[in-house]
């Protein structure tokens, strides 16, 4: 029975890493208060990693033929400078200027950031990604966007990104938050956030699996084998219905869950 419960959890926190990594309400935050409100104990930094992993798979096998369109186009233009591919170089170049920020953060703040994964951390910062969204639903009107992302938007994206670090801090969310005070459509922003974090995500993964590689205690393969399967697989159809349904105006929703979540976090921290 022990063993069957366990596995549960495994699934669980799969699927609570597979719709919360792509919808702007933080995965890290919500995999913190599933484990304390279920007193589910914590696999471990490395088991995010292994999920997160799921979710970079999930994506690249949803946008595969954009990736290696990009990557053609990268190198086509570097070696030959036909201007056809010119567009294509760009927007890699300002893929990577986006995620150099939240790189260097977490390459910084890797080993501080475990001892600040509790539920008062993750309240506030679900508090301010909400708060955020829903200032960006309510300026929706009043914001004449575009859909072209130039190197003055992807600065300012990754900027916005490299607060995600923190738990409780949407990726999703703050590429959204980011892409909008830039004034970038929403369509054009959400593209640009999951080719983000499939960039994000090749070195994470690397990092995780050489972590696993090291860790003396025993592990429970079927439990990580099962989650894996599990966010892949939500992760997956969740991208695909959010790139084809989410307007700004479905922002609201996003905005006000994040506000009443933070705040029952916050609350939770002072009873639990």
């Amino acid at each position: 029975m022990d063993n069957f419960l366990e596995i549960l959890k495994y699934i669980f926190l799969g699927f609570v890493q597979g719709f919360s990594e792509i919808l702007p309400i933080s995965s890290s935050g919500h995999l913190v208060l599933a484990q304390n409100l279920l007193k589910i104990e914590a696999p471990g930094l490395v088991f995010e990693m292994f999920t997160n992993t799921a979710s970079f798979l999930a994506l690249f096998l949803l946008l595969y033929k954009d990736i290696f369109r990009l990557i053609k186009h990268f190198f086509l233009y570097i070696f030959k400078r036909n201007e056809e591919y010119k567009n294509d170089f760009y927007y890699a170049l300002k893929l990577l200027v986006s995620v150099i920020f939240i790189g260097i953060a977490g390459l910084l703040l890797k080993d501080y950031l475990g001892n600040i994964k509790n539920l008062l951390t993750v309240g506030i910062s679900l508090v301010i990604t909400g708060a955020l969204l829903l200032l960006i639903y309510y300026t929706r009107n009043a914001i004449k966007d575009h859909d072209e992302i130039t190197f003055k938007d992807a600065l300012v994206i990754g900027l916005f990104q490299m607060f995600a670090v923190v738990p409780g801090i949407s990726r999703s969310g703050s590429t959204i938050i980011g892409g909008r005070v830039s004034k970038v459509s929403l369509k054009s922003i959400l593209k640009f956030s999951f080719l983000c974090y499939i960039i994000i995500s090749i070195p994470t993964a690397a990092l995780g699996f050489y972590d696993l590689s090291k860790i003396s205690e025993s592990i429970n393969w079927l439990g990580y084998i099962l989650a894996f399967i599990v966010t892949f697989i939500v992760t997956f159809i969740t991208a695909k219905l959010i790139l084809k349904k989410l307007e700004v105006k479905h922002l609201i929703y996003f905005g006000y869950y994040c506000l009443v979540v933070g705040l029952t976090s916050s609350i939770l921290h002072f009873i639990l």
